[in-house]
């Protein structure tokens, strides 16, 4: 029974330790060479000690990241990735939040961090070079793994909060180690897998490379965000490193379709894609199908916190492109309900917030209380004993065939001229016209209109409402149209809500 992920490493290490586990275009290991350097990292910070602690990671999409990750869980304490490129504040805040016993990061890495806060406060900073000279203790080390325990945090990712302060959601080794066992059977991940990383590391997608490799001995190429600005480099590399397996952000597919990337052909063995983050639009995945027919497309499911996915759908038929694809079924040892705002269990075909019970739950919020007992709620089917559901926030509803469906946000259905209206509806249709490479709708609550951004080549106000008319009503239609050359998007992919919230509807809301 796997009750820590670094059994997965060791293992892999054992059977495979010659073959590659992680590269970047500059530098690669072997998996020898991951458990060994990572054990250094681990026996460095053994000093400090503490045990379940936090520790943060200036990453950046490289081996060394990884290595770092790994070397705080040898050292018995949990990761927590943070971007070193972030607003010097948001930094701050998240450091004030996590109150870290150290701060890992190549010397680079940390002295810019220190020049950009003026002062790092009372956080010991460790530099990776420093740390991989370090020589391994295995007595210390295997003392440490005896008494670790399956339900020990392993991570903590931030993300944003409602009042503007981020919230770190901790997500323990059970949950993951649940998660990774899940998807080798539902996907059939082979040692010969290839993965191509697209995600940033304080992205929890990401999660899922990292532990998929080492759980089935595969192989990791982390591509650095250039590629995707460089698209023909990016399928050069895929190529030349022979990827198989794509888990990625909808957004990332839907960049290399606008561009037509493939349309002269991929030469990368490409065999799985998965993907997740956003709704999928079908324009998009019509071009990738296209062009990979004989590939597994994978509709994934779930908010970071409760780790990563809990639903899955492989597409198995074709779509229209006013059609949504269905976000599936549970995994095996999770369970979905749908509940209705008076928190009783939705009714066939109604449509209700989507909750989620299971190992896969994370434990809550770092130093959060208050937020954690509004997303974690007792069970309310279940008055008899201690049972936690995770709020997604979402709403979706079951088809006859039992597949679950997104239907919006909770808070993107609104009132409007008399008038109940999904918002997510109105973003189907726009996602489906030909001209449009991106948009979402927000609604300006001060001002009483609904507010379309979109993405475009050229202005196309006066197009968009004739598409928009020929399937919604006139009440849906929006108010306000706005276009970009480029539409703007947040760190982890996905179009920057908040942004535009801030900059663009009345009084400048914000989430």
């Amino acid at each position: 029974m796997i009750t820590n992920v670094l059994e997965y490493l060791e293992n892999s290490a054992a059977k495979y330790p010659e073959k590659t586990a992680f590269a970047d275009p500059a530098s690669h290991c072997s998996y020898q060479e991951a458990l060994q350097a990572s054990r250094s990292i681990g026996s460095a910070l053994l000093p400090f000690g503490q045990r379940r602690r936090p520790a943060a990671v200036l990453i950046d999409r490289d081996v060394c990241s990884v290595l770092a990750f790994f070397g705080i869980v040898f050292s018995g304490n949990f990761y927590v990735p943070v971007d070193p490129k972030l607003p010097a504040e948001r930094i701050r805040q998240i450091l004030k939040t996590l109150e870290p016993f150290c701060i890992l990061g190549s010397e680079k890495q940390l002295s810019a961090l220190t020049s950009s806060l003026g002062e790092t406060g009372n956080y010991p900073l460790l530099s990776i070079e420093t740390a991989l000279q370090t020589e391994p203790d295995e007595a210390a080390l295997e003392k440490i793994r005896k008494t670790h325990l399956d339900t020990d945090p392993l991570y903590t990712i931030f993300t944003s909060g409602s009042t503007g302060v981020p919230k770190g959601v901790v997500i323990t080794h059970r949950s993951v180690i649940d998660l990774v066992e899940q998807f080798a059977v539902a996907f059939d991940f082979q040692s010969e897998e290839v993965f191509a990383g697209q995600a940033p590391f304080d992205f929890d997608v990401s999660v899922k490379d990292i532990y998929n490799v080492i759980r089935n001995g595969c192989t990791l190429e982390i591509l650095p965000q250039s590629f995707f600005v460089m698209p023909k480099k990016l399928l050069a590399y895929l190529k030349e490193r022979q990827v198989t397996t794509l888990i990625w952000a909808v957004s990332a597919l839907s960049v290399l379709a606008t561009l037509k990337v493939l349309d002269k052909g991929v030469e990368a063995p490409l065999r799985k894609i998965l993907f997740s983050g956003e709704v999928m639009p079908m324009k998009v995945l019509s071009y990738w199908r296209k062009h990979l027919p004989e590939a597994m497309y994978v509709n994934l499911y779930g908010p970071t916190e409760i780790t990563c996915n809990c639903t899955y759908y492989i597409v198995d038929r074709e779509f229209t492109e006013l059609e949504t694809l269905p976000i599936g079924k549970p995994f095996p040892n999770t369970e979905i309900l749908l509940l209705t705002e008076k928190r009783t269990e939705a009714a066939p075909g109604e449509t209700g917030e989507i909750c989620v019970r299971g190992t896969s739950l994370a434990p809550g919020y770092y130093n959060n209380p208050e937020n954690t007992e509004k997303a974690f709620i007792q069970n309310p089917l279940n008055p008899y004993f201690p049972e936690k559901l995770y709020c997604t926030g979402d709403m979706g509803w079951f088809d006859k065939d039992g597949l679950l469906h997104f239907a919006s946000r909770r808070d993107s259905q609104i009132k409007h001229m008399g008038h109940r209206i999904e918002l997510g509806e109105i973003e189907t249709v726009l996602q489906s016209l030909p001209f449009v490479e991106n948009g979402c709708c927000i609604y300006d609550t001060a001002a009483g209109k609904i507010v379309l951004f979109y993405q475009s080549r050229e202005n196309e106000d006066k197009s968009i409402l004739q598409g928009l008319q020929k399937h919604l009503p006139k009440y849906m239609c929006p108010n306000r149209l706005i276009h970009f050359d480029r539409i703007p998007m947040n760190s982890h992919g996905k179009i920057d809500r908040a942004r535009l919230k801030r900059e663009f509807l009345t009084g400048g809301e914000t989430l």
